[in-house]
């Protein structure tokens, strides 16, 4: 990673942060790099994994694929990508990526009800 998609990649993810603590997480912080286990880029929402991304080209399967690692490192029940939206620079208007069955196991808990089988193996 170059020096300017680091630094564009760290703003990204302090954006993530500081638009989680406004509105109601506020033990939402970056993690430090470097972990041979990653687990993430934004930590402090319990079990969730967030892989924050800041790029040009768009690579949502691979995306997915390595926030479900992440999340399977943390021992975490929902990994899903955070990426910048490009002309916007709040989080607020970043798109939020994740799987169908994430989607609905988070319906699911939204409401209170148990996720269906189909929805936990997915997970």
């Amino acid at each position: 990673m170059t020096s300017k998609s680091k630094t564009k990649g760290s703003a990204w993810e302090r954006a993530i942060v500081d638009y989680l603590r406004a509105v109601g997480w506020p033990f939402a912080e970056r993690r430090l790099a470097g972990s041979t286990k990653d687990r993430g880029d934004i930590a402090g929402v319990v079990g969730v994994v967030i892989e924050a991304k800041n790029t040009a080209r768009l690579d949502l399967a691979g995306w997915i694929e390595e926030a479900d690692l992440e999340r399977t490192n943390d021992g975490a029940w929902l990994g899903i990508v955070w990426h910048k939206r490009r002309g916007k620079a709040s989080a607020a208007d970043g798109y939020v990526t994740m799987t169908g069955a994430q989607f609905t196991a988070l319906l699911a808990m939204a409401q209170g009800i148990e996720p269906s089988p189909a929805e936990a193996v997915a997970r």
